[in-house]
């Protein structure tokens, strides 16, 4: 990947990343029940997306060329690993590397896709708010819209949040 690649996406990420964050904060308190966690239009409040993590991505439905199951390594809110684990993953990552999305990139689709009034836009989250799976279809009676995001085996790195510092601080 060229230093430009890394850089426009870089932007990229930090744009969606704001967006995120901004309706997250918009929505008020995080749900407390699991029924609550699944209300569309509602974005769990209070998770913010690490400054690295792994996470594996199954997307499915529609036809789109982001089909399969990926193991992703993001960092500072670009991903700089992305493997195929099954052929129409490794398609994919081949034919367009940069199309792999981070957690705040999928994130941003589900806003945008609420901002759009889809027809279905939906999400699930985990006990600390991470997204574990995301549906759209952006349209009632239209075929081959769908998105399916299933996300599994997340781990932040060290804990640390987009923007700390990437070491120890100095002692006083």
């Amino acid at each position: 990947m060229t230093a430009m690649t890394r850089a426009a996406r870089a932007v990229r990420a930090t744009v969606l990343i704001a967006g995120t964050v901004g309706a997250a904060a918009a929505c008020g308190t995080a749900p407390t029940s699991p029924e609550a966690e699944n209300v569309p239009g509602r974005v769990r409040g209070g998770w913010q997306e690490p400054a690295a993590y792994t996470y594996t991505l199954r997307s499915s439905e529609g036809e789109r060329s982001l089909l399969g199951t990926f193991r992703i390594s993001v960092r500072e809110g670009v991903v700089v690993k992305a493997v195929g684990l099954d052929d129409s993953a490794r398609r994919a990552v081949e034919s367009d590397p940069g199309s792999v999305p981070t957690l705040g990139e999928l994130l941003a689709e589900l806003e945008q896709a609420r901002r759009d009034h889809a027809h279905m836009a939906e999400a699930r989250y985990a006990a600390d708010g991470h997204p574990v799976r995301i549906v759209l279809d952006r349209e009632e009676n239209a075929v081959d819209d769908e998105a399916r995001y299933d996300i599994t085996a997340y781990r932040p790195a060290h804990g640390r949040r987009a923007g700390d510092p990437a070491g120890p601080r100095p002692a006083a």
